[in-house]
């Protein structure tokens, strides 16, 4: 594409164009008004010209040249001048030049992008139209690119199809496909993108619908293409896919026909064999199938095969027993043959050894219901149709029914029901499910067992067998006695078991030839071995090293085997002690048991042993005891009593005038030397009294005294101690209460402790009784005051040894009322206390009359 430019000289036409004519007349102008001295310009401007020759500025350069020129006439140019004007000329005409040029190339550059966009405007609208018939709801397209990678989907297939819409879904095959369609696609696309096969074929969906599936390699991609098939495509994919189902059934069959060992046959309309099994050929002697077809050898004579052809028709096939000679013996066949549009075909079935069979299996079955009838276990046979068939005398007896019901072949339920309604069947908390499940051994092949305990306390074991052929036989066997020893046999086996664990004592069973039977846990402990070393069978050698590290003497394991496997016909009961290391004692007994059998006991007498040794210990402590206390009683009565004595003594002697009289002071300290010393005195005494009761040697010398008389002794002895303590004793008893056979000494220190003990915490001024009366031979003595009294927690230690009471005058060591206790015990009474805070105190002792004691001691 070229460009011009025209640009028209001053004072020139303006449509005159610029080329190079006019631009030259108007230079030689120039040159005929400058031919004196301008030669330097007509030698510049043929440079200028040749520059520029050839470019759109050609004509604009010469243009200004003459207009230079022009002007040129009337002024003349330097060197310089010129030179500086041609470069600025040239500079511009570059420039122009380098503007003209871009214009064009971007003129050539918007030409070739509205050209693309044109080009890229019809790809589109193709690209459209192409996957507007690509994606189509009757197909579907999935594109692999090559190697790993993730396929491309176009188009969708109907919805009828089962098909899933989502990608990830749609292939996988065997979600929506059939099972052998799934499978056979799969393989045909790994073939396609691994070894590049195509492939053409028709699968089903789950739906019944199908689906024409073809795969192709094109461009290093992988594409196939599933199109649902309409009208008569899908027809004949269809029959395509029936016509492969029926081969290949037809192919099966045949087969089949061909494994069986009866005699199979095909013939065409005109008789002639078209097909044969191998039993076929083998039963007209032939080497195969084949031979007997090209020999056409028949299996049925000529006869038979005329009343064959003449009875059969499609509607009413051929079906009768016909004799044959085959491999040279005469059998009879049961042939059957139909008639069909492709000829007919037949099959002939051996019933020569049938019929034998059956003859024979009659007679056994005859022998057979001559034995059962004779059995006295019930028997009943029904048939497949659940109707009585054969029973015995012992089923009749047992259930007791008419002879004419079981004749008339009862069906199974209906027996059942007369034997409910008669009451001679198991109680059923659901009767229906309970037949049902009765009557589903004829439903199985398995032999059922149960047993049912029936009202009149029969227990039956019922057996039923099902028969191949159909038809069940029942066998009831009464096992009342035997589930009866059966249950006394096991209750008793579990009493003596658990007898036996739960006894303290060990016990263990050997049998003869020396091997445990059984042992208890009892045994396992005392000895610390396990049920492992103990479990049936072990050898009592065994035993005998597990117990050897508890008992240094193994000769006593070792005389148990010895009696255990003694082959006398005495064998002798063995009785002793063990003693264990961990200080155990044993008693064992060896007892012979019947049937061979040895019982080996161990008792732990443990602690029986220890507390025998603990009692004779302690017996022996007591003992000496008994024997340091008798010595301390002598000792106290010898080096006590006597230092005492004397202190007494002396002191009332320095009392007495004859020695020399007394200051005041010196009268007081003897006076409470005296008054201490009669203290220690009665304490040392009622020590030596309690402990000689608690020793057992202390005896009571029964005396016979009046009660009066008693009272009066007592009142006397009590008196200086009530005037110390300004007490008044005041004695209630009736006159002539008789006399009383006891200790007089005894009974004098009872009441002197009683009255002493209530003076002690009576108040002053206050009077304490003494009160005596008689019941029968018993002499009650009481003693009351009216001190401050004692709480429920003082009455309970009140006899209590050395438990004095607070609130009196003096303190003593409060054994006053202990030994009283003891002294009253002593003569068979007893001793009672009523106290209350505040009220005073009542303490009233029985003490009966020793009359035998005195009559004994009389004799």
């Amino acid at each position: 594409m070229a460009v011009h430019f025209k640009a028209p000289l001053a004072g020139a036409p303006k449509d005159a164009g610029c080329d190079e004519a006019p631009a030259s007349t108007q230079i030689l102008k120039a040159e005929g008004l400058a031919k004196a001295g301008r030669f330097r310009f007509n030698r510049l401007y043929p440079l200028v010209r040749t520059a520029l020759a050839g470019t759109a500025l050609s004509g604009f350069a010469g243009a200004a040249l003459a207009q230079d020129a022009a002007y040129g006439a009337t002024r003349l140019f330097t060197s310089s001048e010129v030179i500086f004007s041609s470069l600025a000329i040239g500079a511009i005409a570059a420039a122009l030049l380098s503007t003209i040029w871009l214009v064009r190339q971007r003129g050539n550059l918007e030409a070739e992008s509205e050209d693309m966009r044109s080009a890229l405007s019809e790809a589109n609208q193709r690209i459209s139209k192409y996957e507007a018939l690509i994606a189509d709801k009757n197909r579907r397209i999935v594109i692999w690119e090559a190697g790993p990678s993730r396929p491309e989907f176009l188009g969708q297939l109907p919805a009828e199809t089962g098909a899933p819409q989502e990608d990830r879904e749609f292939l996988a095959f065997g979600k929506w496909m059939r099972p052998h369609s799934a499978a056979e696609l799969e393989r045909a696309i790994e073939l396609l993108r691994g070894h590049a096969r195509s492939f053409e074929m028709v699968v089903e969906t789950q739906r019944d619908e199908i689906l024409e599936v073809q795969g192709r390699v094109s461009g290093g991609k992988a594409f196939i293409r599933f199109i649902a098939l309409n009208n008569l495509r899908a027809e004949l994919a269809e029959l395509k896919i029936e016509r492969e189902r029926l081969v290949t059934s037809m192919g099966l069959f045949q087969s089949l026909l061909d494994a069986l060992e009866q005699p199979v046959w095909h013939r065409d309309h005109d008789g002639n064999l078209t097909w044969v099994n191998h039993a076929y050929g083998e039963a007209v002697e032939a080497s195969n199938p084949e031979q007997a077809l090209e020999e056409g050898r028949e299996f049925l004579g000529t006869i038979a095969r005329e009343k064959i052809r003449a009875t059969a028709t499609a509607t009413s096939p051929f079906h009768e027993r016909v004799s044959t000679v085959v491999r040279g013996n005469r059998s009879v066949f049961d042939v059957v043959n139909v008639v069909g549009k492709g000829g007919s075909a037949g099959m002939a079935i051996d019933v020569s050894e049938a019929d034998a069979i059956r003859a024979e299996l009659s007679r056994t079955l005859k022998s057979h219901a001559e034995t059962l009838n004779h059995l006295a276990t019930p028997v009943a046979i029904f048939d497949r149709d659940q109707r009585l068939q054969f029973y015995n005398q012992a089923f009749a007896r047992l259930w007791d029914l008419d002879l004419g019901f079981l004749e008339s072949r009862p069906d199974h339920n209906e027996l059942l029901d007369r034997l409910r309604s008669q009451n001679k069947l198991p109680e059923q908390l659901n009767w229906r499910n309970w037949k049902e499940s009765v009557l589903s051994v004829y439903r199985s092949l398995e032999t059922q067992t149960n047993r049912w305990h029936l009202p009149n306390a029969q227990t039956l074991q019922v057996i039923a067998t099902a028969h191949p052929q159909g038809g069940v036989t029942w066998v009831f066997e009464n096992l009342t006695e035997q589930v009866d020893l059966e249950t006394r046999y096991n209750t008793l086996v579990k009493v003596q078991g658990e007898t036996i664990d739960h006894l303290a004592e060990g016990v263990a069973v050997f049998g003869p030839d020396g091997r445990i039977r059984l042992s208890n846990p009892a045994f396992r402990a005392i000895w610390g071995i396990t049920d492992e070393q103990t479990k049936p069978n072990t050898h009592i050698k065994a035993i005998e090293a597990a117990c050897a590290m508890e008992y240094d003497k193994p000769d006593g394991w070792r005389l148990f085997g010895q009696m255990l496997t003694n082959f006398d016909d005495e064998r002798p009961s063995l009785q002793g002690t063990f003693e264990l290391f961990s200080g155990i004692v044993l008693d064992y007994a060896l007892i012979p048991l019947p049937n061979a059998q040895t019982m080996l006991t161990f008792v732990n007498m443990t602690d029986s042993a220890r507390a025998e040794r603990a009692l004779k210990e302690k017996n022996e402590a007591l003992r000496k005891a008994d024997e340091l206390k008798n010595d301390f009683v002598q000792h106290v009565s010898y080096e006590l009593r006597s230092p005492l004595t004397n202190i007494i003594g002396f002191t009332d002697l320095l009392k007495t005038p004859g020695i020399g009289p007394l200051n005041e002071r010196q009268a007081e300290y003897v006076d409470h030397i005296s008054t201490s010393s009669a203290v220690l005195l009665t304490i040392v005494n009622d020590i030596l009294d309690l402990a000689t009761v608690d020793a057992g040697i202390m005896e009571l010398n029964y005396t016979e005294m009046d009660i009066d008389d008693l009272l009066d002794d007592v009142a006397m002895q009590i008196s200086d101690r009530l005037y110390e303590n300004a007490v008044t004793l005041e004695i209630i008893a009736a006159k002539n209460l008789g006399t009383i056979v006891a200790d007089q000494q005894r009974l004098k220190q009872i009441l002197i402790k009683l009255i002493t003990n209530a003076a002690n915490f009576a108040p002053e001024g206050s009077t304490v009784t003494l009160s005596s009366w008689r019941k029968g031979s018993d002499f009650f003595f009481s003693v009351a005051d009216h001190g401050p009294g004692m709480s429920e927690d003082m009455l309970k230690t009140v006899f209590d040894r050395f438990s004095s009471g607070k609130g009196g005058k003096k303190s003593g060591a409060g054994l006053g009322l202990s030994i009283v206790e003891s002294f009253v015990t002593l003569h068979h009474g007893d001793v009672k206390i009523d106290s209350r805070t505040g009220e005073g105190t009542t303490v009233t002792c029985r003490i009966p009359s020793a009359i035998n004691a005195r009559s004994i001691a009389a004799e």
